[in-house]
């Protein structure tokens, strides 16, 4: 666990995190009782849900991939940048089969709401700058 993140990742007490870009605020947190079991992201009223499997899946294909990947977040009408996580979070060959968002209508964002998490659990290093960030494995 990353030192200057708040919470333990329960509903109780929840992750603290920032976006990437440092721009916004966030909450997320493990809910393993939900079917399927999701990662739970909390954006000021906006509730987003991605399977919880994501957090090790994404850990294993970055390590698989060996090098800096750009994030390339963007809304699920949007396409994702070709090679960003985002892209591999909607991938049909990634392990879920398609998109690790579980909320139709909310299934984007995965390369910005997701990283941060691997980052506080110190599974991954993820570029903190205004635009065009990246991550890698740790």
């Amino acid at each position: 666990m990353a030192a200057n993140v708040q919470g333990s990742g329960t509903r109780q007490d929840p992750w603290i995190l920032k976006t990437p870009s440092g721009g916004s605020d966030y909450q997320a947190f493990r809910d393993e009782s939900l079917s399927p079991p999701a990662l739970v992201v909390q954006v000021g009223k906006t509730e987003l849900r991605y399977h919880l499997r994501a957090i090790e899946d994404l850990h294993s294909m970055l390590k698989a991939h060996g090098d800096w990947m750009a994030l390339g977040s963007a809304d699920e009408q949007k396409p994702a940048p070709e090679g960003s996580v985002e892209a591999w979070g909607r991938s049909e060959s990634n392990p879920v089969g398609g998109w690790y968002g579980l909320k139709k209508g909310l299934r984007g964002r995965f390369g910005m709401y997701v990283p941060p998490v691997l980052q506080a659990l110190g599974l991954a290093e993820v570029e903190n700058q205004p635009r065009n960030n990246r991550m890698r494995a740790l």
